[in-house]
């Protein structure tokens, strides 16, 4: 009788350490393995959410891994206040404890948004109303816009950086725009601190109006500093501007494409034509280039430039050579 119940127990715990065995064996497996083994995996977060309902969610998404060790690994590694919340995407294979860290490291999935150079405040607000990105600002009045950001100018166009800026599932379009403002008034700060002497610009607000019109005259960035010399020069002796992106702001919906006498002619704020100086506000959002070039003008002696046929201009130092450019442009030369 003791021979049959020291074999039972014996037994027993044979089996109880195989068991213990193939379980600890398993454990070390799912420890080891890739929770996913299908690409991109993304796990939507939300604040507040229980470690018990982060693995439903995992196993939701065809995640690898018993309930069980789950629960187990949560035990032993006390990862249950690692989860955080977000959007993050899984584009590689991750362990469970990884895929922890991952999330507990806040690796959120961002978006990008391009604010193009050259574009104005009208083109900017159309963009950010029709992306994906969370919609605050688009309910806001430009009043409100203006004193929210603390603009002083009292007018929105020029004063964000044309860049890409990374946005969160949680932000929104408003959050884009406190960035794009931020990063504008460094650099204009920096650029108007570090302009060469005996410019007549008396502010940063002017730089970044005369920016905008070199922004929108040209792309080519060997070009910039020439134009903002001409520019420059113009001001000094007394010179309109007569720059038609200017003209072209002023007559607003009614440029189809194609800039008209009309146009020319036609008297507003912004026309460089019949106004001396610099126009009231910026006509576009320039890019750093174009700023850092308002800021140190070329030190040459144009006065005048034209299209060239080729994506770029001819500058003049006379008005001669300068009729001889444009009969040249309009030849196809």
């Amino acid at each position: 009788m003791k021979k049959t119940l020291l074999l039972l127990l014996l037994l027993m715990l044979l089996v109880g350490a195989g068991f213990v065995g193939w379980h600890y064996k398993a454990y070390r497996d799912f420890l080891n393995q890739p929770v996913f083994v299908t690409y991109p995996v993304v796990l939507e977060i939300d604040k507040g959410t229980s470690y018990g309902h982060f693995v439903q969610m995992v196993k939701s998404q065809q995640g690898q891994g018993e309930l069980i060790y789950w629960k187990l690994l949560a035990r032993l590694n006390d990862v249950q206040h690692k989860i955080k919340a977000g959007e993050f995407e899984i584009s590689q294979a991750m362990t469970p404890l990884e895929l922890i860290d991952y999330i507990d490291g806040n690796q959120v999935k961002t978006y990008a948004i391009t604010l193009v150079e050259g574009h104005n405040w009208k083109q900017i607000r159309a963009q950010l109303k029709s992306s994906d990105i969370r919609q605050v600002a688009s309910d806001m009045t430009e009043e409100q816009l203006i004193n929210w950001l603390g603009i002083e100018a009292g007018h929105l166009e020029g004063q964000f950086l044309p860049e890409t800026y990374q946005y969160t599932r949680d932000e929104s379009d408003l959050d884009v725009l406190v960035r794009a403002h931020q990063a504008m008034k460094q650099v204009l700060n920096d650029a108007w601190s570090g302009r060469v002497d005996g410019l007549l610009l008396k502010s940063p607000y002017e730089l970044l109006i005369l920016a905008s019109i070199i922004e929108k005259e040209t792309a080519v960035s060997t070009e910039r500093n020439i134009i903002s010399g001409v520019f420059h020069r113009r001001l000094k002796q007394g010179m309109k501007l007569q720059t038609d992106p200017t003209v072209i702001y002023g007559v607003g919906d009614a440029y189809a494409g194609d800039i008209t006498r009309q146009h020319l002619v036609t008297d507003t704020p912004y026309n460089t034509y019949t106004r001396k100086g610099l126009t009231p506000t910026p006509i576009a959002m320039p890019g750093a280039a174009s700023i850092r070039a308002a800021a140190h003008p070329n030190e040459g002696k144009e006065l005048y430039f034209v299209a060239n046929n080729q994506g770029g201009h001819t500058f003049s130092e006379t008005y001669e050579q300068h009729q001889q450019a444009v009969a040249a442009y309009l030849r196809g030369n």
